[in-house]
């Protein structure tokens, strides 16, 4: 390809001083053909590349592409990005190949596919250690076996870029509470100004221009930490752009692919360490990383309090034939010796306790939605001793069917071939009455050594977990050490009479 000043030489010289194209060609080097094409002005500089190969990536084409397909029956803000796309390939795929050339391949394959659409923000100059934004996302995870829509609480610092991210099961303004203590917690204080979108859970009506009413409880929650809220204008949520951002961040990187946790909480302490890895890069704009910039912000902030905010409900209810509670449309259990009496609960962010005359009865995991049951099998298991034919359809006992371990059920068929069906079911009861008490594991393996040995009753299996647990707090010492009487002196039985 021609340079500039080598088309500039050739027209000039045919131009100006009128040379023949024969003597141009053999001055510059090049074929008669290409100083006939500069003379017809056909140079027209670079030309555009129509269409670029992609040796390299060929081969991982066809696993993008699914990739990308597979991002249009998930949540719009929880896709593939290019940087993500990448980091898969390097970590899955072992790709060798450069960071640019899969940011090309994505790009026109989004559009070839027609996925994903992105945002722009404006500028920002903040002050150290002075405004903080938090916004809420959606998301959805594996917990447990099962999918489960989530809510991502997001709190970014608008002059480090240092976040903070945790998982809830709803937005609730005990959870908004629960968020703030946690992020104040991770940043080491308290940002004298947070930014929020006009959030139900804090804003009880939204007046003309910047007014707000605010929730009552949400305003002595804010008077506690003394900090100053702002919020944006109705529809207006570029106006905290840093902490969108972080909401998108959150879900590509945290929540690509979904992740696959035990629980909520095995998964937010996974999302809790990748916040504090994060922050080896810099901003735009920024001359020292995210984590440097962090360190010279916390000197910024306000001092936590000595002691945290206390984030309770309380609430009273009877408990109802079905020895059940209430609990916002959701239903916890109680013993049975508690029925028709009223009670009072305690709830957590993820537990409810119950209590009756200051007595705490009850304690489950704190249930979101409407119209769902947890029952705890201890608070049965008497009543349905008594009556054994309700055992089958008891709905406590269909739900902990379906995870107990597979020589319960081994056991309860040998109980009942043995017993007969309702003798079997009162004595396999008495070994589920055992899990109150005792470790489930060595309840198991008692269990597995009472059927190896054809034992058909409760009794054989109480003995061996009797044995198991007693020989375990069994120890002996050494008598070597032991303090000893001296041998008895026999010739002093003939003074006193006594025949030798």
């Amino acid at each position: 390809m021609l340079t500039v000043d080598q088309y500039s030489y050739i027209r000039t010289a045919k131009r100006v001083y009128g040379k023949k194209i024969k003597q141009i060609a053999r001055e510059t080097g090049h074929s008669k053909n290409t100083v006939k094409k500069v003379l017809r002005g056909e140079y027209s500089g670079y030309k555009p590349r129509i269409e670029q190969p992609y040796p390299v990536l060929g081969p991982y084409l066809n696993i993008i592409d699914q990739w990308l397909t597979d991002d249009k029956k998930r949540p719009k803000k929880q896709r593939h990005t290019a940087v993500r796309v990448f980091n898969r390939l390097k970590l899955e795929h072992d790709f060798q190949g450069a960071e640019s050339t899969v940011r090309r391949y994505v790009r026109e394959a989004k559009l070839r596919l027609g996925v994903g659409a992105t945002q722009v923000f404006i500028p920002s100059d903040p002050q150290a250690g002075v405004e903080a934004e938090v916004d809420w996302g959606r998301c959805i995870a594996i917990l447990g076996g099962v999918e489960t829509r989530l809510k991502l609480f997001c709190m970014r610092s608008k002059f480090s870029g240092k976040h903070f991210v945790r998982c809830y099961p709803c937005e609730r303004q005990q959870a908004l509470f629960d968020g703030h203590i946690k992020g104040f917690t991770f940043f080491g204080g308290v940002f004298p100004v947070l930014i929020y979108d006009n959030l139900s859970t804090a804003v009880q009506k939204v007046l003309r221009g910047k007014n707000r009413i605010l929730q009552e409880s949400y305003d002595k929650f804010r008077a506690y930490y003394n900090f100053v809220p702002r919020f944006c204008n109705r529809g207006q949520g570029n106006e905290k752009g840093g902490v969108e951002g972080l909401v998108g961040y959150a879900r590509r990187n945290y929540m690509v692919p979904v992740p696959v946790a035990d629980s909520l909480e095995d998964l937010n302490q996974k999302i809790l360490q990748a916040c504090y890895a994060y922050g080896d890069h810099r901003i735009a704009g920024r001359e020292h990383t995210v984590k440097e910039l962090y360190e010279e912000e916390k000197g910024h902030l306000l001092s936590l309090p000595d002691i945290a905010f206390s984030n309770l409900e309380t609430a009273g209810g009877k408990v109802d034939k079905y020895t059940t509670v209430v609990v916002d449309k959701n239903r916890y259990s109680v013993p049975t010796s508690y029925a028709y009496c009223k009670v009072n609960m305690v709830l957590h962010i993820d537990g409810v306790e119950i209590f009756y005359g200051g007595k705490k009865i009850a304690s489950h995991d704190r249930l979101y939605g409407n119209n769902k049951w947890s029952l705890l099998p201890e608070h049965y298991l008497e009543l349905i001793a008594q009556r054994p034919q309700a055992f089958e359809s008891a709905r406590v006992i269909r739900q902990w069917r379906k995870n107990w371990p597979c020589c319960l059920e081994r056991l309860l068929d040998k109980f009942c071939q043995k017993q007969g069906h309702t003798k079997g079911i009162k004595d396999f009861i008495s070994v589920l009455m055992l899990y109150k008490e005792n470790a489930a594991d060595n309840i198991e393996i008692a269990v597995k050594k009472a059927l190896s040995s054809g034992a058909g009753s409760s009794q054989a299996v109480k003995h061996i977990l009797f044995h198991k647990e007693t020989a375990g707090r069994q120890s002996f010492s050494s008598l070597d050490n032991w303090q000893t009487l001296p041998p008895p002196d026999v010739s002093v039985y003939g003074q006193i009479g006594g025949a030798i």
